[in-house]
């Protein structure tokens, strides 16, 4: 093997943490290199297990925050090693570097809203599914809006999903850019309580919020004892056309009448939602404890019980705290050399679903908000520590048809759809008290065209309640990750009994939604299409 080639790497595969702070101290290198199997030296060091030299990588800023050629992550590596600590280190290391990439990233998001008209805009969230019982416990929520200069806020009541529960409350995110620097704000109004963080971190500021980054054991345990779950949407085939409406052979295209504007509406074909699960690192126990027996409920409605085989992969592997030999470094590193199939950590357990969806999408070319100028940027800052805001944001960044998207419906899961819909533009629907609408007589010149909508927003708006606490950095909650929001659970529990799905449809699903009250486990085998 060549040492030259991969000094990092080839440390990291004989646990030699000591050198490998040494040679990371003393000199320069990509620590950021694939070797021959497309790992860097921290996915090497995670899967291989070595915490010593995963704690040295993370010290010298490596990202803990990679995705890899197979669309996991290395939080999702360290969790298929079943090593609480290791977890635990990774999960804290992520989460620091997801909080200063937030906070590097705002000002250049709020400089683009500075050269935006002002305005202010109500997002209505509403979640479907298509599943009996889940679309009974599924909310909505409205996030409310204002932009001001290079102030920004947003409102919500609904805040995620956790332990299958849906978490709500009033909060407000204030982002406020000015001369003198930036500030970010998490108002929770029900503890009123504002937490503070500056747009730039401070060397010394670093190991506070490092320390304030440590996950809780039982957000470890958590994870350690329920399936790794991967979700995304595949738009690589996507085709828009227009829907048709009429009867008896008589076709016009479908235009519809979306918070006072008239919009063109379109179908997004050949939407891909990929599902993918891993359970390697699951005991006996908690696999089985994921396929519950037929309840009543069951029986009362009629459904069959599901039997899909799992036709998940197993991958034959090696090198690792379990089976050290079964590949050499020199085979390793060889990249002509041929595994076979074979690789380093824990033999994958897989099961992958894919399923077509068609979004639908309703465009107004004459709305007055602009997407790339006015909504992207709220939905950047959104999207850095809110999941379906991040998939909102992966779908309008395609290449779409004219128009602004008054009203999007897309899938977040493959139980659950969101639609939303922009309405009360600068409170001309529903009177806002913080928001003037301007005439065109205050905003143009004699003899100029008049411009689009335009209104003024009170600045009080920015400003938290002065009777509330102020702290500093730290947040009500921690940020929760993709895996961890909405109907997550349900999605674990279904992919465990239905197995590996075709591309061709649904050939069975089993969803478990429990509260604090009641439990249900249905079992359900629909026929039908996704819209």
């Amino acid at each position: 093997m060549d040492k030259e080639a991969f000094p990092l790497h080839f440390l990291v595969w004989n646990n030699q943490y000591l050198e490998l702070d040494r040679e990371l101290q003393n000199q320069q290198y990509d620590i950021e290199r694939l070797d021959p199997r497309g790992r860097t030296p921290l996915e090497l060091s995670v899967c291989l297990g070595h915490l010593e030299s995963t704690r040295v990588l993370l010290k010298h800023n490596t990202n803990p925050t990679h995705c890899n050629t197979q669309g996991w992550t290395v939080l999702q590596e360290a969790v298929s090693t079943g090593d609480p600590e290791l977890v635990q280190l990774i999960l804290q290391y992520r989460d620091f570097r997801r909080a200063t990439d937030r906070l590097s990233g705002i000002p250049e998001l709020l400089s683009k809203l500075r050269q935006a008209r002002d305005f202010y805009v109500e997002m209505k969230w509403e979640f479907t599914s298509w599943v009996p019982l889940v679309s009974k416990v599924c909310p909505s929520d409205v996030y409310r809006v204002w932009k001001s200069g290079s102030c920004l806020r947003v409102d919500t009541t609904l805040l995620g999903f956790e332990h299958m529960t849906w978490l709500k409350g009033r909060r407000s995110y204030i982002f406020k850019g000015g001369e003198s620097g930036a500030m970010v704000m998490e108002v929770d109004h029900d503890k009123q309580v504002v937490y503070t963080e500056p747009l730039s971190l401070s060397p010394r500021d670093t190991p506070s919020l490092l320390a304030a980054m440590l996950p809780s054991q039982e957000n470890t345990a958590q994870r350690l004892t329920s399936p790794i779950v991967s979700t995304h949407l595949n738009t690589r085939n996507i085709a828009f056309e227009r829907n048709k409406s009429g009867i008896w052979g008589w076709r016009s295209e479908k235009t519809e009448f979306v918070s006072g504007y008239e919009a063109k509406v379109y179908s997004a074909s050949n939407v891909e939602l990929v599902t993918r699960s891993r359970t390697e690192h699951l005991s006996d126990q908690d696999k089985s404890r994921s396929k519950g027996t037929r309840t009543p409920l069951q029986s009362f409605l009629g459904i069959a019980e599901q039997h899909i085989s799992s036709t998940g992969s197993q991958v034959s592997q090696c090198a690792s705290p379990h089976n050290p030999t079964a590949i050499t470094a020199e085979e390793y590193f060889d990249a002509e050399f041929n595994l076979n199939g074979r690789d380093i950590g824990r033999p994958i357990e897989l099961s992958s679903k894919v399923q077509k969806f068609k979004a639908t999408l309703w465009l107004s070319e004459a709305h007055p908000l602009s997407l790339a100028e006015q909504v992207t940027p709220i939905i950047d800052l959104m999207a850095i520590s809110n999941a379906h805001f991040a998939k909102l944001r992966d779908f309008i960044t395609l290449r779409l048809p004219p128009g602004f998207p008054v009203k999007i419906e897309i899938p977040l899961f493959h139980v659950l759809n969101a639609c939303v819909t922009f309405s009360n533009l600068c409170g001309c629907d529903e009177p806002v008290s913080s928001v003037t609408v301007l005439s065109p007589q205050e905003t143009t010149e004699a003899g100029q065209t008049p411009p689009p909508l335009q209104c003024e927003v009170d600045p009080s708006v920015f400003e938290p309640p002065p009777e509330y606490t102020t702290l500093g950095p730290g947040r009500s909650e921690p940020m929760r990750d993709e895996d961890d929001n909405l109907l997550q659970f349900a999605i674990q529990q279904s992919l465990l009994d239905a197995g590996t799905e075709s591309d061709q449809g649904d050939s069975g699903i089993s969803v478990f939604v429990t509260g604090r009250r009641r439990e249900w486990r249905v079992r359900y085998r629909p026929t039908i299409i996704l819209t």
